[in-house]
């Protein structure tokens, strides 16, 4: 609870951004299942493990509360014989081999194949997606598309894109980006979680610590705006996802947004932080504080 607008946005970044523990949870998952990993693809094998990196929003730091999942790309070195008789045109194959071995090495019960990644399935929940990669020699990476062919890709461009945005921004963006994400979960989730980080942090050319007119500058910049590039150069326009009916749902979405959060602003202006509070909450979801 919040008596005025800019605590209740304090008591919002605190609850949206992921807690010490849950970040110590993170790590402890990945540490336990990159063992595995290690164990199971040794030196001297056909395929090797060489590398692994969290990577998604945990990856970006840009995260939102509940952690449910942790997305781990894994290198994982395929002797070039192997590969080209084998692989190179069958990442399916590729990825069920992981998956067995996997299974066959680990403790956990449930290990199963989700498209381009092998799932660990945890009871206590927090499940790991493991990525496996062969990497070119460009740097980028080849990741199962999850219909037998191969992507190429490089999330640690698109991480070190944001890292680079967040620092001319002045270190608020990521906070700024976890409030949309709150935004849009509360109103469809029609936007994918890194199309949107990227919409937020190509809006500002200046971002100072006023959280509220930040958002109201990204909900009117982005109206009948969504498309960005992938920073990383693979995927062409983020938005290519969205169907026309998505589109008008998404772009009338970001309009009552913007109307709404000027009534907010208004009503900050002129001292009823009580309406303000509660336009804040419609906008931003139930887990914004209530005023009192």
């Amino acid at each position: 609870m919040a008596v005025a607008v800019a605590s209740a946005f304090n008591d919002f970044n605190e609850k949206v951004k992921p807690s010490t523990v849950a970040w110590a949870n993170v790590y402890g998952r990945r540490d336990s299942v990159v063992k595995v990993i290690r164990e199971a693809f040794p030196a001297g094998g056909d395929i090797v493990y060489q590398s692994h990196k969290i990577i998604g929003s945990l990856g970006r730091n840009t995260a939102s509360r509940p952690v449910d999942d942790i997305d781990l790309m894994v290198h994982l070195h395929v002797e070039m014989d192997l590969w080209n008789r084998k692989y190179r045109y069958d990442s399916s194959e590729f990825l069920y081999r992981v998956r067995k071995v996997l299974n066959e090495n680990s403790p956990v019960r449930k290990i199963g194949a989700r498209g381009q990644a092998v799932r660990f399935f945890y009871a206590g929940g927090l499940s790991v997606d493991v990525a496996p990669v062969e990497k070119y020699a460009s740097g980028d990476f080849a990741i199962p598309d999850g219909a037998g062919k191969w992507l190429t890709t490089n999330p640690i461009k698109r991480e070190a894109h944001l890292a680079e945005r967040s620092d001319v921004l002045g270190g608020e963006l990521k906070k700024v980006i976890r409030f949309a994400k709150k935004w849009n979960k509360a109103h469809s989730l029609r936007l994918s979680s890194f199309h949107l980080e990227m919409l937020v942090a190509r809006t500002y050319r200046t971002l100072g610590n006023n959280s509220r007119s930040a958002l109201r500058l990204f909900f009117d910049y982005n109206y009948c705006n969504l498309s960005v590039q992938d920073p990383a150069g693979f995927s062409g326009d983020l938005a290519s996802y969205l169907t026309q009916a998505n589109r008008i749902a998404v772009n009338d979405s970001l309009k009552r947004a913007r109307e709404r959060v000027d009534l907010d602003l208004a009503a900050e202006s002129r001292g009823d932080h009580r309406e303000a509070i509660r336009l804040w909450r419609i906008i931003l979801g139930d887990d914004f504080p209530t005023y009192g």
